[in-house]
């Protein structure tokens, strides 16, 4: 999906939230419960599940109160909203023809009513509700690339083509060249999707929407060399998408893959899919949910907007509600064993993390070449420190890499944590060693594997050089503001060590092991009541015991004069 000018995008977020903005948090009970069934109350608890993205509840408890005071904009307005989130579009349309009438600046509501008539292909309908939302606001912009597509609907590709360009000139140019490229290859304009998707392509030729649409579109044209070299390219940088993936076949014995949007009504969806996308990551997780579920209304078989969905979903904590969008996507579509593995991942994030592994070892077993399933089991074995089986699933997947490419260091990088982790140093600084080789200025490896050398009193000099190159890359990190201070500490630079590791506790105050280190820095530099102070919170904020059995000792004899610094 590309992104909008960073100027233009801000402004139409901006813009958008003031005129379709939820009410203020309210505070939010442990449950939904209104003791008292009036108006009031249910919209005070709807809200309250409103921000929580409780959808069900919401909708419930707003309707509640709109039902009593229909007239009541408010009221009608933000039970609008729920069944929106809930993706109950046809009850939130209802709601929408009543918003208008009272208020008929409500443009979340106008280009509701377009979506439907849009999707029921009414088009003169469409246009006639699109085309009263002005188009300065995103919702305008929006409402402007939907009524583009109405006109395609009726076979207007002239009337198509002047709403977009109207749209460029107010700054969307840029943005625009994905959609137009779209609506081109539905339209039949060849040269034109050609052209325009080629564009869009060599802007952002590593996102996988643009990426699949351009080999789609060389494809459909008989240009199936150029296809070929686009799914290489993407495929050299060591990334991969599977809607990607299910192109190289047709692709290499010259078969046509069929169009991107395969109607008036996906190329709409793309739109609301891509933006619903940008907004969530812009900070309006709700307004994001809600053109996502739009996006599902106009085109129920796009399982990648199921998929962008339930990640939202999954990352504003609702877990279950999440898996229920991911279990929506059927068995013979390229993105379905990434559902079930996002499944599982919501189950460990819910706390149930023995049901994940067992879900991930189930598809482990019948697809033992997907290279998602392997490492997200490899991650949860790692957080739940089975550093050994860890190992192996990160060792299974490692087997599969063919070649040495750049974006493959992150899987030798978590296998050489879980050697380190359990002892195998020799194999963890190799594992480290390669990552750093595939991706030289990478700022984590860099870190781990300097401060590894730092803790053992390996290589001093070179650990802080890398420390030192990852600092630079992340000035902020308080990790790896640490582990310079360590490397400090460990060269007897005492003074120097104190200055980062209290730099490092400004970013992370209540992390036990800087608390720890910048104890000991303390008490060799003579600042003994201080240190003692540090090692007392490194206690009080340890978690897991590990930092308080090495600490403990210290609160009652200090530092052994002979241990802190090496000769």
């Amino acid at each position: 999906m590309p992104k909008l000018s960073k100027a233009a995008f801000g402004l139409a977020v901006s813009v958008c939230l003031t005129l379709t903005s939820f009410a203020p948090a309210h505070a939010q009970p442990e449950t939904y419960t209104v003791r008292q069934a009036s108006p009031t109350g249910s919209y005070v608890a709807g809200m309250a599940a409103l921000d929580r993205l409780d959808a069900k509840s919401a909708a419930r408890l707003l309707m509640q109160a709109a039902e009593a005071e229909w007239d009541n904009p408010h009221y009608s307005g933000r039970a609008f909203l729920a069944y929106l989130l809930l993706g109950r579009v046809a009850d939130a349309a209802a709601i929408a023809q009543h918003l208008v009438d009272i208020d008929p600046q409500n443009e979340l509501a106008r280009l509701t009513l377009g979506a439907v008539a849009l999707k029921q292909r009414r088009y003169n309908s469409a246009s006639q509700e699109l085309g009263r939302i002005p188009n300065e606001t995103l919702i305008g912009v929006t409402s402007g690339i939907l009524d583009g597509w109405a006109h395609i609907g009726n076979n207007d590709v002239a009337g198509a083509y002047g709403i977009m360009g109207q749209l460029g000139e107010l700054g969307f140019d840029e943005f625009l060249i994905f959609h137009r490229a779209i609506m081109s290859d539905v339209a039949g304009d060849r040269d034109a999707a050609l052209g325009l998707s080629r564009a869009a392509y060599e802007a952002d030729p590593f996102v996988p929407r643009i990426a699949e649409a351009y080999v789609r579109i060389l494809a459909n044209a008989g240009q199936f060399d150029e296809a070929q070299a686009v799914l290489a390219s993407y495929a050299a940088e060591g990334t991969s998408h599977p809607l990607l993936d299910v192109l190289a076949e047709p692709v290499a014995e010259g078969r046509r893959p069929g169009l991107f949007a395969s109607s008036v009504q996906a190329g709409a969806a793309e739109v609301l899919h891509g933006l619903g996308s940008a907004i969530a990551r812009d900070g309006s997780t709700e307004l994001g949910a809600i053109f996502l579920q739009l996006a599902r209304y106009l085109d129920p078989d796009a399982t990648i907007v199921a998929m962008t969905l339930g990640e939202l979903l999954s990352g504003a904590e609702r877990y279950e509600e999440s898996s229920e969008v991911y279990a929506s996507i059927a068995p013979e579509s390229a993105l379905y064993v990434n559902a079930l593995v996002r499944q599982a991942e919501n189950l460990d994030l819910a706390d149930r993390r023995e049901e994940a592994v067992t879900r991930l070892r189930n598809i482990v077993v019948r697809y033992p070449d997907n290279l998602e399933a392997l490492g997200a089991l490899g991650d949860i074995l790692r957080y739940d420190e089975q550093w050994g089986e860890a190992s192996d699933a990160y060792s299974q997947l490692i087997a599969q890499i063919v070649g040495d490419r750049a974006a493959e260091w992150r899987y030798f990088y978590v296998r050489g944590i879980t050697y380190e982790r359990s002892g195998q140093w020799e194999l963890a600084e190799a594992d480290l060693l390669k990552a750093l080789e595939l991706n030289p200025e990478q700022p984590y490896v860099l870190n781990y594997l300097g401060y590894s050398w730092v803790d053992q009193g390996l290589y001093l000099d070179d650990a802080l050089d890398m420390i030192d190159r990852a600092i630079a890359i992340l000035p902020r990190d308080g990790y790896i503001i640490d582990s310079l201070g360590w490397a400090y500490y460990k060269l007897g630079r005492v003074d120097e060590a104190i200055v980062e590791l209290e730099r490092a506790l400004r970013f992370l105050p209540n992390d036990p092991e800087i608390n720890d280190h910048l104890g000991d820095a303390y008490w060799v530099a003579g600042r003994e009541r201080e240190a003692m102070f540090q090692w007392r919170i490194a206690i009080d904020v340890d978690e897991r015991g590990v930092v308080t059995e090495r600490a403990a000792p210290k609160l009652i004899g200090g530092l052994d004069p002979d241990a802190p610094i090496p000769d």
